[in-house]
């Protein structure tokens, strides 16, 4: 329990930081967050080429699962478990291209912020005089 609130606060303060990092444009904040959803998409990664190679686990842990009361286990172990795999895969990839788009979202956040901060930006400016 202690380690599961330690966790959650300091993705609270992960979090904050990006938030205020976006707010002050200080792209330096965000680098935490970007680095956590970095981390937390190779770990869906992994779960989703662990389901791929080792579909079996799936049956096992519907059998054994770390939580009694498992919500419909008798109707997922009714089902084909090669059905079952490509299902499990299908949902695991919509939520790894969600987070790859979030990814995306926050890396261009970081490069908008680090480019107008940087002073090298040359500006032209243009008039509508004709004379």
């Amino acid at each position: 329990m202690c380690i599961a609130t330690a966790i959650s606060l300091l993705m609270i303060l992960i979090c904050a930081m990006a938030t205020y990092g976006a707010y002050k444009q200080h792209a330096a904040w965000i680098i935490p967050f970007f680095c956590y959803q970095i981390f937390d998409f190779a770990l869906n990664t992994l779960v989703a080429i662990s389901v791929l190679v080792y579909p079996s686990t799936i049956q096992d842990y519907l059998r054994h699962p770390p939580i009694f009361l498992f919500p419909y286990k008798e109707e997922i172990m009714s089902v084909n478990p090669t059905c079952l795999v490509v299902i499990i895969l299908l949902f695991i990839s919509i939520i790894l291209a969600f987070k790859g788009y979030l990814i995306s979202c926050v890396w261009n956040c970081y490069r908008y912020i680090n480019s107008r901060n940087n002073s090298d930006v040359l500006v032209y400016i243009t008039t509508n005089d004709t004379a």
